[in-house]
């Protein structure tokens, strides 16, 4: 098996290996992965929180799994604003998007002189980093402040505070401890919500006051009860709560 790391500033991954199958995710520079298996022009691949799909060959840079363990229990030093640049030179820059793991940038060959945190972050910061993302389009597969869905959201927000969570809300409903009411979450819980079949298909970061923030057209609050999500403007609930959890 072999290893790549991403050096570019967001990369489409995708179910096939062609440019019109459907968005999985995005790379974010500075993130490692499994080469699964190599085409032609694309490989399979696995990122470390799991999730798996296609990209173009010419998107990434291939390592030793010598580099990769190296690379990957060092430290993580995640980009904390919403976009920033890496630069090889004065003349050649690199754009950064929040939660890249610019902690690589030197290994790629670049210089990097932004704001970054380094370890894990208290979770009172959960609340400040979920709203840097308000009013962000929401976009199927995405996972910046350009485009980003709900579990895509939920995991950047996470990730600034040095925690890692899978990429689906299905995936991320397994972490943690599951709460009774939802008096009993504090802010920067997570809320869950299923379809009629039972399956969680959604995800939020709970909020003081009875307060949701999350990604449904766009980042946006609105209010949480017992049956789910409350959409003032459209005065009708949106999504049918499951589960809330709390996670350390």
């Amino acid at each position: 098996m072999t290893y790549g790391i991403c050096e570019l500033s967001l990369v489409p991954l995708r179910e096939a290996g062609q440019h019109s199958s459907l968005l999985v995710s995005e790379i974010l520079y500075g993130e490692l992965f499994q080469i699964l298996s190599q085409q032609k022009k694309w490989s399979r691949v696995r990122l470390l929180d799991s999730c798996e799909g296609w990209i173009e060959n010419s998107q990434y840079k291939e390592i030793s799994k010598e580099v990769y363990n190296d690379l990957k229990n060092a430290n993580t030093k995640v980009l904390l604003d919403l976009v920033e640049f890496v630069y090889q030179d004065e003349n050649i820059l690199f754009p950064t998007s929040i939660g890249s793991i610019v902690q690589h940038s030197a290994f790629l060959g670049h210089q990097f002189e932004g704001n970054a945190s380094l370890g894990v972050i208290e979770k009172s910061k959960i609340r400040e980093n979920a709203f840097m993302f308000l009013n962000t389009p929401y976009r199927q597969g995405g996972k910046s402040p350009f485009g980003i869905d709900a579990s895509g959201f939920v995991q950047l927000v996470y990730r600034l505070c040095g925690i890692l969570l899978p990429r689906t809300p299905k995936e991320q409903s397994e972490k943690g401890e599951t709460l009774s009411f939802i008096e009993e979450s504090e802010v920067g819980d997570l809320a869950f919500f299923d379809d009629n079949e039972g399956n969680i298909i959604h995800v939020g970061i709970v909020l003081e006051n009875n307060y949701i923030i999350h990604a449904h057209g766009k980042v946006r609050m609105d209010r949480l009860d017992q049956t789910g999500i409350y959409n003032v403007e459209m005065r009708k609930h949106t999504h049918k709560l499951r589960l809330i959890k709390t996670i350390s």
